[in-house]
């Protein structure tokens, strides 16, 4: 009789699979393959967007309060925080005029920046009156009421330059700002535009006529 050679099933590699990455193999010597499931593919890619941070002094922004003030309340902001910056500067400099200037040139800059998008054109009406009511304590005149007043002319003459470039800056920051306030609304306007214009029929085309 005729006896029948059996071979050992020999294992075949499959066609039309990729092989799997290190991480879903397993341990070598476990003898498991893990299958990689969606939740790691998640993290994988939220890992990725962790290179790509931001620059520091965009989050130093970020972090910043951003409040929105009145008019009224940005006015109220700028003389408070003028009163008490000429008070603490007559008190620890002696009436720095040049202090005081660059503690006006940045309240300025905060109040235009702070003061909602309806009341923007208060912030450079508001900045120079608190810049007169702070240089009271920065002048140096003499007893009574009359000597304080003329310290103060003397102060607001004395630091002209001062008053002038903190109004400037806080027309300037009005300014971008309503810009890009104009610019977001043309905008808005014109993807509403698109949004609620009909579709034109297209015409269609007359048959022809057919030959007798």
């Amino acid at each position: 009789m005729e006896q029948h050679r059996t071979r050992p099933p020999q294992s075949r590699p499959r066609r039309g699979r990729t092989p799997l990455p290190p991480q879903a193999q397993g341990e070598p010597g476990d003898g498991r393959a893990v299958a990689p499931s969606a939740e790691s593919a998640t993290v994988y890619r939220a890992g990725g967007g962790e290179g790509r941070r931001m620059p520091p002094l965009v989050r130093a922004l970020r972090r910043f309060p951003d409040p929105r003030l009145t008019g009224l309340g940005s006015g109220l902001f700028a003389a408070a925080s003028m009163l008490v910056l000429g008070f603490l500067d007559g008190l620890l400099f002696g009436g720095a005029v040049a202090v005081y200037g660059v503690f006006f040139v940045l309240v300025s800059g905060l109040t235009a920046g702070w003061v909602r998008k309806a009341d923007l054109v208060t912030a450079p009406v508001a900045v120079p009156i608190a810049f007169a009511l702070g240089a009271f304590f920065v002048g140096d005149g003499g007893d009574g009421i009359s000597g304080h007043l003329a310290g103060l002319v003397t102060t607001l003459a004395t630091s002209a330059g001062w008053l002038y470039g903190g109004t400037l800056v806080a027309g300037l920051v009005v300014t971008v700002r309503k810009v890009r306030l104009m610019a977001r609304k043309a905008a808005a306007q014109r993807r509403t535009g698109q949004q609620d214009r009909p579709e034109q029929p297209q015409p269609q085309k007359a048959p022809k006529p057919r030959r007798a």
